[in-house]
């Protein structure tokens, strides 16, 4: 799907909001590194992410998911950054989609359409965010989306090739992805119902039967994993002016 300038129907009154889901431990950046707080371009990666969706035009709101005892850092960041819309912070949880029903709950009542988005990409363009939204909008649950373009095999045991994918039908899913409000809290309240486990959200929209939309895009949005993802990231960074 084509990246779409975003428009927001006129008259109203439901808020559109982000979630920024920054209460990761990134274990694979290395012991005592928070990720989220490397400086990359001349700015915390954290920052670059929340400034994406702060200047984003169809984001209203923000709610920034982060661990205990991280509160006040990130209002100490927010003092630095030059934010225009209101944001609040909501507590992570033990797992991902603890920390994204934490942030559902911390919303706005007349918030209708939500982004969530992984606090380590802060490449994220405007286009695709307005992408993601338009496509939620009309079909309830988006997400940005890339074609595998590498041959991928499955390995039963870690050590031969078991099974061969076919490679034309294989996405690699990012975020942001982007829900009705009702629908997503409808699908994360059966994940928990089951005690259940997902590493995305768009997991949870399969116990409930909702099709997620692909929003296919280009550009590159890179999540920082590994201490080789910072070059990369500070690249593109850069040349889209910090």
């Amino acid at each position: 799907m084509a990246c779409l300038p975003f428009a927001k129907p006129t008259q109203s009154p439901a808020v559109y909001a982000a979630i920024i889901v920054a209460a990761g431990q990134g274990k694979r950046m290395g012991p005592g590194v928070d990720k989220l707080f490397l400086e990359v371009a001349g700015r915390p990666v954290i920052a670059h992410t929340w400034l994406r969706f702060d200047r984003s035009a169809c984001v209203e709101e923000l709610v920034l998911v982060v661990r205990a005892g991280m509160e006040s850092t990130l209002a100490d960041l927010a003092r630095e950054l030059p934010l225009t819309k209101p944001w609040r912070l909501a507590s992570g949880g033990p797992e991902r989609q603890d920390s994204v029903w934490n942030g559902l709950e911390a919303l706005p009542p007349a918030c209708e359409l939500v982004a969530i988005h992984d606090g380590a990409r802060p490449c994220v363009s405007p286009d695709l965010i307005a992408a993601t939204f338009s496509a939620a909008r009309e079909f309830g649950a988006a997400v940005a989306a890339q074609r595998v373009t590498d041959t991928i095999k499955e390995s039963d045991d870690g050590r031969f090739i078991t099974h061969h994918p076919d490679r034309a039908r294989l996405w690699a899913v990012q975020t942001p992805q982007t829900f009705r409000v009702n629908l997503i809290r409808r699908a994360l309240a059966e994940v928990r119902r089951r005690g259940l486990a997902v590493t995305d959200d768009t997991a949870a929209c399969a116990l409930i039967g909702l099709p997620v939309r692909l929003v296919e895009h280009a550009e590159p949005n890179p999540k920082v994993t590994t201490p080789a993802d910072l070059p990369v990231i500070e690249l593109r960074l850069r040349a889209a002016g910090g």
